[in-house]
């Protein structure tokens, strides 16, 4: 793809900005966003959300940021009729093409989103190591909200012993998800569901080079959530 990926978001009252300035602080100029607020307040119900939502949608993918569940549903609805992919983080919606990770580090590659699986979702990094020590952490794919970059800075000089565990404790401190939620499936609240994520990444990142720290082992490899409602 030689132009932008085009990504429509919908957020209500500023709910995806930190996402939002992170796509682009760290998207390498590669999305064109185009974002759509509804701010005015609204009744626990909506019966008829067409006057909050665009007639047309004209994007490669949007980002679902919503906190309405009405809103949400149709939008999925309205993006599923116009085969575009959305991604709705933490939400419960059921619609073709849907892609609910419990986070937006918690995406995986499904192959169908297009530049924005390439650069962030579950976070992928790259270390060097001197003298038992971190040296440099390259971020290779991360969060939206630009927490693996951000905490990729905290890590030079950790020992390799701790990195896994301290890679993910300074994701939580940049984190913006409600760390009052709980999820019942993987057993945390998102904060600490990024951290696991996080942590799992530099557990990677180690064995690459041949490092695997013995008291932070952790055989499970694979990325959690990025699934597609069908």
């Amino acid at each position: 793809m030689n132009r932008p990926q085009k990504i429509w978001v919908f957020q209500q009252r500023g709910s995806g900005e930190p996402k939002i300035a992170g796509v682009r602080k760290y998207g390498d100029g590669l999305y064109a966003l185009e974002v759509v607020n509804i701010d005015e307040p609204l009744p626990p119900v909506l019966d008829d959300t067409q006057p909050y939502l665009p007639k047309t949608i004209r994007a490669d993918l949007v980002l679902d940021y919503l906190r309405h569940p009405d809103l949400s549903e149709d939008l999925a609805k309205r993006c599923a009729a116009l085969k575009i992919p959305v991604v709705a983080s933490g939400k419960k919606v059921k619609a073709l093409g849907v892609y609910t990770p419990p986070t937006c580090c918690g995406l995986s590659r499904p192959g169908r989103l297009g530049l924005y699986e390439e650069r962030f979702g579950a976070p992928e990094i790259e270390v060097e190591v001197a003298n038992g020590r971190l040296k440099k952490v390259m971020v290779r794919r991360g969060a939206p909200c630009g927490a693996t970059w951000e905490a990729a800075q905290k890590m030079e000089g950790w020992p390799v012993e701790e990195a896994a565990v301290r890679f993910g404790l300074e994701v939580q401190y940049f984190c913006v998800a409600d760390p009052s939620g709980w999820d019942p499936l993987y057993g945390k609240s998102p904060v600490h569901f990024a951290g696991h994520m996080h942590k799992r990444a530099m557990l990677r990142a180690l064995k690459a080079l041949g490092m695997t720290p013995s008291r932070h082992e952790d055989s499970d490899d694979t990325p959690l959530g990025g699934e597609d409602c069908v």
